[in-house]
């Protein structure tokens, strides 16, 4: 296990101006009645919890495939990956109001792409969400070469995705790079023959659980063209005779058919 570098406060910065705003309110409210002001304090407590931003254990794997947010998985399923235009495995995270919405990189890489679609504000857990609604996709290539699309989905009362990531960007796994205020869902599509670790109604924690693991990359049939292949024919044959296989003048066997003197 190891834990992602993560220099970001406990409570995520985008909540903080709604914080401060609902804490004030329920001061003020708190001189003019006590009781009155118990619903205020309240919801202070849930912008409190809706913005935290934990830090998180990753575990080990260089071809893990990390939860990009914190939620319930709602698809596992082979589709069409517009944003890189092939056919891949997708799982999808739903996030409700009561989970942490900071999303962080599902694999270390390189962001090839970064694009942003407008759309509806439907319900996040349903399958149309996912191309109908306001979302934000990201291609990312990794060191293996293998490409993972991470996209953002606002949900029902979603109306702001945040992405910090632009093209040509270093990830590492786990790393945060973005945020979804109040309830959404974030896509992940993968190669078709990724090994998938977890099922349709599994509770996952951005980082710390392992959605996938990314199939071993190629490698090259390197031995049929190597010139130790050919050192390795040693003629083992007598001195005078050929190695078998091999043309040449082949030794005299003694001639057996005659016997005696000649007279």
């Amino acid at each position: 296990m190891n834990k992602p570098s993560y220099p970001h406060p406990v409570i995520a910065r985008e909540g903080w101006p709604f914080l401060a705003g609902i804490v004030l309110v329920s001061i003020l409210v708190s001189f003019w009645s006590g009781w009155a002001s118990v619903p205020f304090w309240l919801l202070s407590l849930f912008v409190l919890q809706f913005f935290r931003d934990p830090g998180r254990m990753a575990p080990d794997g260089r071809l893990n495939v990390l939860s990009p947010a914190d939620g319930r998985i709602v698809a596992v399923e082979e589709t069409r990956d517009i944003y890189a235009d092939r056919q891949a495995l997708k799982i999808s995270v739903f996030m409700n109001v009561f989970n942490v919405h900071s999303n962080r990189a599902p694999v270390k890489g390189i962001v090839q792409k970064v694009t942003y679609f407008p759309g509806k504000f439907l319900n996040a857990a349903l399958d149309k969400a996912s191309l109908e609604n306001e979302r934000n996709a990201m291609v990312i290539l990794t060191p293996e070469g293998h490409t993972v699309t991470a996209v953002q989905v606002a949900g029902l009362v979603a109306k702001r995705i945040l992405c910090y990531a632009k093209p040509a960007d270093p990830l590492y796994a786990g790393e945060r790079y973005g945020f979804i205020r109040f309830g959404s869902r974030v896509d992940v599509y993968l190669p078709l023959d990724a090994r998938v670790r977890v099922a349709l109604g599994d509770k996952v924690q951005a980082t710390s659980t392992v959605l996938a693991e990314l199939p071993e990359p190629a490698r090259e049939a390197s031995d049929a063209s190597s010139p130790v292949a050919s050192d390795t024919n040693v003629d083992l044959a007598a001195p005078g005779a050929s190695a078998p296989g091999t043309p040449g003048t082949a030794a005299e066997a003694p001639d057996t058919s005659r016997s005696g003197t000649v007279s």
